[in-house]
């Protein structure tokens, strides 16, 4: 997440099955009641291993992942490799930011109504502080095993998916507002919902949906109510994530997050755990935002959240 600028319960899905009776009986031409798919519970395990590749990469490359920084480019190239080689639709988009060149990415699973594009997005880019595994590798982590949980069941959805990881965030969403700018508004008009997943395993983690969109928000409540858990509105990181081009260019939006440096109440501690009196993330665009500095429950809850709203929307 950018700087301020001033100024399980089941995850499945309402199963509709319905059953031809003619006087009574069955009729042998009835075709068999057909269920609709259910979102995969995602194996954090499968993300903390995007993590770590994640952390492996700021390591090798000058502690970092920032626009511009060799860093970002290996990051974006690993995730490419692992959309190319899963059958999807990879489009890197280039840019200019700072007198340094930016990349986003854009990954399009084949098949679904691409007059109703259900997109799911998170920043690629750490500060140049430190490696931005929590802030926001996190986020894109998950998006990835979400792209390729898709993969991996042949899930062949009503709607188009698409995913994407922007460039330079960190410096003003930069490259989530070039992608939107250079939409036609006739391809904006196709894009249902964008889903921006932005800080989501906080080591002292809370439990935020953006109440933007109502339908994709109440998606997102879904979820976590069959959970047991209680979200509050996110407000801390509002118009300072890659949602907000979207948004503002009247395209719907949703997402999740887990708090940044914002200090936990003592009522957010009684509900949700962890400690009251501390910040979300402490190590929130410092040099220790490391592959340490992930809470798994948080990462886990969060990524099955970001797969249910997916399929769900999708649908």
């Amino acid at each position: 997440m950018k700087l301020s600028i001033p100024g399980r319960a089941s995850t499945a899905l309402v199963v509709a099955a319905a059953t031809l009776l003619t006087g009574g009986a069955i009729t042998g031409a009835a075709p068999a009641p057909v269920a609709a798919a259910a979102a995969p519970d995602l194996p954090v395990a499968n993300v903390k291993a995007h993590l770590a590749q994640l952390q492996s990469i700021a390591t090798a490359n000058g502690g970092n992942r920032a626009h511009g920084r060799t860093g970002y480019k290996a990051s974006l190239d690993y995730v490419k490799a692992k959309l190319d080689a899963a059958g999807f639709t990879t489009t890197v988009q280039q840019f200019t930011s700072s007198s340094r060149t930016g990349y986003n990415l854009i990954a399009d699973w084949p098949g679904g109504n691409t007059n109703q594009v259900v997109m799911s997005g998170s920043h690629l880019d750490s500060v140049t502080a430190g490696p931005g595994i929590n802030d926001n590798g996190s986020g894109s982590a998950a998006v990835l095993e979400t792209a390729l949980a898709v993969a991996r069941t042949n899930y062949q959805p009503t709607k188009h998916l698409r995913f994407a990881w922007w460039g330079a965030e960190e410096l003003g969403m930069v490259g989530s507002r070039y992608y939107v700018s250079n939409l036609s508004t006739a391809s904006r008009a196709t894009i249902s919902g964008y889903l921006n997943f932005d800080m989501i395993g906080s080591p002292n983690p809370g439990y935020f949906v953006y109440d933007d969109d109502p339908a994709i928000e109440k998606t997102f409540k879904t979820y976590f109510t069959g959970l047991g858990i209680a979200t509050e509105p996110e407000t801390e990181g509002d118009g300072r994530s890659d949602h907000a081009p979207f948004k503002n260019a009247g395209i719907p939006v949703g997402g999740l997050f887990s708090g940044a440096d914002y200090i936990k109440t003592a009522a957010q501690a009684a509900k949700w755990g962890g400690t009251s009196g501390k910040a979300f993330d402490a190590c929130y665009h410092s040099a220790c935002d490391t592959s340490s500095n992930i809470n798994d429950t948080a990462l886990d809850r969060n990524a099955d959240a970001l797969a249910y709203a997916v399929w769900s929307l999708s649908s």
